[in-house]
């Protein structure tokens, strides 16, 4: 075999994470010499994802602060031994992932995973349900104006307003009159005074920002477009959801799959192999390396352009702390569809906002569960994984476990008990995300290191593809090709 020493590489990708993969796919037409390295031996980076047996070899590497960008990784199990508690099933009939990041149909990352042919080998299921948490109790969320009209909790004047708001924001990037001089406001103040929303209303409406930050910390700029995002994104595919959600991994299998791609272009993959030293390359006329890479395996390369992986910001202070809970139970109550015509919803999103769990200490953040049921394919049928999130504080453990205790309290499901938990937290870095709906601005990244490498002159366009002359339509990236 040819050592990795003796090609002369136009690009070095370090890192298999989601936007570096990305890159990956994109320039996987491009004719150019790439070279994809890992230091894990698994695909995905932060957004990886994992079976019973692969989370604990990732927590030991987390706690031995071997893994940027997280910290702080504790695994707990049921006890096995008492013949009262479930079981869980075998290690590999779960995939837990690290990025159960939602994807808004509306997203442009949908639209170029058709146009580069690579949608065929992924399966999306749907993000239908929305719950908000309040009184002790669950209250599935207004899906649209039929709701509104229909939701007996909400009085006559407040549907006014409500119905005023939508119509607004839907439309809100052409009535800049309304909004404008507020735009650096908190979204609390402005719902309050330009739409005459009670805080029941308020809570509602902030929640469909997927913001970890409170109503009064989150700007009317910011908060607008994302609540536009969800409105318009309802009924693109189908009746009575707005996102979806990749099955057997989330962001992981995206990843994997722009990987694939990457391979057939001609691409070559080395997992478990780090990049330990970047040196500037000695001039030679057979090439225009720039950069001389040490690998962990022991060799040294040349390329043109070198991509680093997941690094931290010093400067960063978001963080976010998170828990994985595998649940003795299918749930079956919060997947159920509302609307006729819609699927069952795969993935639900449980909402529970500021200062409303009864708990020593204080919740000043929302929180966020993501509930996925046995059709992502990520456990066993009878159960069922909760992917919860909250901004880091120091008692941020405690906060979670309020939530996934409340949360099994309200689903009213005797059956249900947490029979796994992975706690962990998760700090920003440049090519992560926090966000728990994918953002289209990591495309923006993607193309733009795309255009630097191929150059002002390439005619081609950012991840449209051709069909393959090899293969038929349905045949595009298939497994056998890698």
């Amino acid at each position: 075999m040819e050592s990795l020493s003796d090609t002369k590489w136009d690009v070095v990708i370090s890192g298999t994470g989601l936007q570096n993969s990305l890159l990956a796919l994109a320039l996987s037409r491009s004719d150019k010499k790439i070279l994809h390295v890992d230091q894990n031996d698994y695909y995905g980076g932060a957004e990886a994802a994992f079976s019973l047996q692969e989370v604990g070899e990732w927590v030991d590497k987390v706690q031995k602060d071997a893994l940027q960008p997280f910290r702080n990784a504790t695994l707990w199990k049921a006890d096995s031994e008492n013949p009262e508690s479930q079981k869980l099933s075998f290690s590999r009939a779960y995939t837990l992932t690290l990025s159960p990041q939602i994807i808004y149909t509306k997203s442009e990352l949908l639209a170029q995973l058709v146009s580069s042919k690579v949608y065929r080998q992924l399966e999306f299921q749907a993000v239908g349900n929305w719950w908000i948490f309040a009184e002790g109790s669950l209250k599935r969320l207004p899906n649209g104006r039929e709701d509104i009209f229909q939701d007996k909790s909400i009085d006559n004047r407040a549907k006014r307003s409500l119905m005023k708001f939508l119509k607004f924001v839907v439309d809100y990037e052409n009535q800049t009159e309304t909004w404008e001089a507020h735009a650096n406001d908190n979204l609390q103040n402005f719902l309050s005074s330009q739409f005459q929303f009670p805080p029941q209303l308020q809570t509602v409406i902030a929640a469909l920002t997927l913001s970890l930050d409170p109503p009064d910390n989150t700007t009317v700029r910011w908060a607008l477009s994302r609540i536009a995002r969800h409105l318009t994104s309802i009924g693109v595919f189908g009746p009575g959801f707005g996102a979806v959600f990749p099955k057997w991994g989330g962001g992981a299998e995206i990843a994997q799959v722009a990987c694939r791609a990457g391979a057939v272009g001609g691409g070559v993959y080395v997992l478990g192999t780090g990049i330990q030293d970047v040196q500037n390359a000695e001039p030679r006329p057979e090439d225009e390396a720039t950069s001389s890479l040490s690998l962990s395996n022991g060799e040294t390369v040349r390329t043109k352009r070198l991509i680093p992986g997941t690094k931290t910001t010093a400067t960063s202070k978001n963080m976010t702390s998170k828990v994985i809970a595998v649940v003795s139970s299918s749930l079956n109550s919060i997947f159920m569809s509302s609307v006729e015509g819609s699927p069952l919803s795969a993935v639900s999103v449980v909402v529970f906002p500021p200062n409303t769990l009864s708990i020593e200490g204080s919740q000043l953040n929302p929180i966020y569960i993501m509930a996925h049921s046995s059709e992502t394919g990520e456990c066993p049928s009878s159960q069922s994984v909760l992917y919860a999130s909250t901004s880091h504080r120091e008692d941020s453990k405690l906060v979670l476990e309020g939530a996934l205790s409340a949360f099994l309290k309200s689903v009213d499901d005797s059956e249900a008990q947490i029979l796994y938990k992975l706690h962990y937290d998760q700090q920003e870095s440049p090519d992560s995300s926090l966000d728990l709906a994918f953002d289209d601005q990591m495309l923006d990244a993607v193309e733009k290191q795309w255009k630097e490498i191929v150059g002002e002159n390439d005619t081609a366009s950012f991840m449209q593809f051709e069909e393959r002359n090899s293969m038929n339509a349905d045949d595009d990236n298939d497994d056998d090709e890698y």
